[in-house]
């Protein structure tokens, strides 16, 4: 069999990872080794957090609805059955964009969700 070279590939690999490490501090930017396991931690953590953000939006959209819905005196669960008894298919992110921006169009939607 013969001999593979691989200097090439080889350095091609290491410097993406020493790339990707930048702005790393101290041996996490410099050393093949530990910057592979940090850049390998992060994209791991990336890929976790984009998932996370997703349901931290949510979360934010719903306790906007929520707030706005008391003042008008009915509670988001409540709110969410009315819509949905109505056929009235606003999303929570637009529902929440509403509830900030537009009190008297999310009053609306209210008053049409006690109706139903």
């Amino acid at each position: 069999m013969s001999r593979v070279r691989r200097g090439n590939k080889a350095r091609r690999r290491r410097k993406k990872v020493l790339k990707m490490a930048k702005g790393y501090v101290g041996g996490r930017r410099k050393l093949y080794r530990t910057a592979h396991d940090s850049v390998g931690r992060s994209l791991a953590y990336a890929y976790r957090d984009r998932k996370v953000k997703k349901r931290q939006f949510r979360k934010l959209w719903i306790v906007r609805i929520n707030a706005a819905a008391r003042e008008q005196g009915m509670s988001y669960s409540r709110l969410i059955n009315g819509l949905n008894k109505a056929k009235i298919a606003l999303d929570r992110k637009v529902l929440s964009d509403l509830a900030v921006s537009d009190p008297t169009g999310f009053a609306a939607v209210v008053a049409l969700a006690k109706s139903a």
